[in-house]
C-alpha cells in the first residue's frame, strides 16, 4: 500500500478479499472516532475502549458482509454505537477528560487568561448538560456538531431515515437548550 493513500472503498475492497493490511489502514483511519463515539455511550473510558475494539473485531469478521459501496464510516460507527450499547448501561461513569478532549477547539491563537477560564466555564456547563441528555440525544448531537458526520452518515450510523435524522437532532438540540437554559 505504498504510493498514493488508498480511499476507503479502496481499502474497504480489499478487506473483503482478506487483505489485513487494508483493515489495519482502515482501524487506524476510524479508531479515534470509533473510541469518542463509544464514550458517548458509555461515559467510561475503559468501557469505550473495550467497546470499540470489540466493534473493529466483530467488523472484521463481518466484512464479507459488508455492502459494496456503502460508506464505511456510518457502518463502523453503527456497530461501534451497538457494542458500547452492549456493554451496560449501568456501567457508565463520568469521566469528562475524554469528552473535553472530543469537544476541544485546538484554536492557533493562545487565548487571554480570561477568555480561557470563560472557555473552560462554558465548556463545562455544555458538558454537564450534555451529560443529562439521554443516550439518543447525546449520540445525535455529537455525531453532527463533533464528529461533523453529514446527515446521510448520520442517517446510516442511527440506522433510520435521513428525515427522521433531522428530527432527532431538532429535538436533541432543543433538549440541551432547555438543559443549558436551567444552568443559568
Amino acid at each position: 500500500m505504498e504510493g498514493r493513500p488508498l480511499e476507503d472503498a479502496e481499502l474497504v475492497g480489499l478487506a473483503r478479499d482478506g487483505d489485513v493490511r487494508a483493515y489495519e489502514e482502515l482501524v487506524g483511519r476510524y479508531r479515534d472516532l470509533a473510541f469518542r463515539t463509544a464514550w458517548l455511550v458509555t461515559r467510561s473510558s475503559a468501557e469505550a475502549e473495550d467497546a470499540a475494539q470489540e466493534a473493529f473485531v466483530k467488523a472484521y469478521y463481518a466484512m464479507p458482509r459488508f455492502r459494496p459501496g456503502a460508506a464505511f464510516k456510518p457502518w463502523i460507527l453503527r456497530i461501534v454505537a451497538n457494542e458500547a450499547k452492549n456493554r451496560g448501561r449501568s456501567a457508565r461513569r463520568r469521566e469528562a477528560l475524554a469528552l473535553r478532549a472530543a469537544a476541544a477547539d485546538p484554536g492557533d491563537a493562545v487565548p487571554s487568561p480570561e477568555a480561557a477560564a470563560l472557555a473552560r466555564e462554558d465548556r463545562e456547563l455544555l458538558l454537564d448538560a450534555m451529560g443529562r441528555l439521554s443516550e439518543r440525544d447525546r449520540l445525535v448531537l455529537a455525531y453532527r456538531y463533533w464528529l461533523d458526520l453529514s446527515e446521510a452518515d448520520m442517517a446510516e450510523a442511527l440506522d433510520c431515515r435521513p428525515g427522521t435524522v433531522k428530527s432527532r437532532l431538532s429535538r436533541a438540540t432543543e433538549h440541551l437548550r432547555a438543559e443549558l437554559g436551567g444552568d443559568r
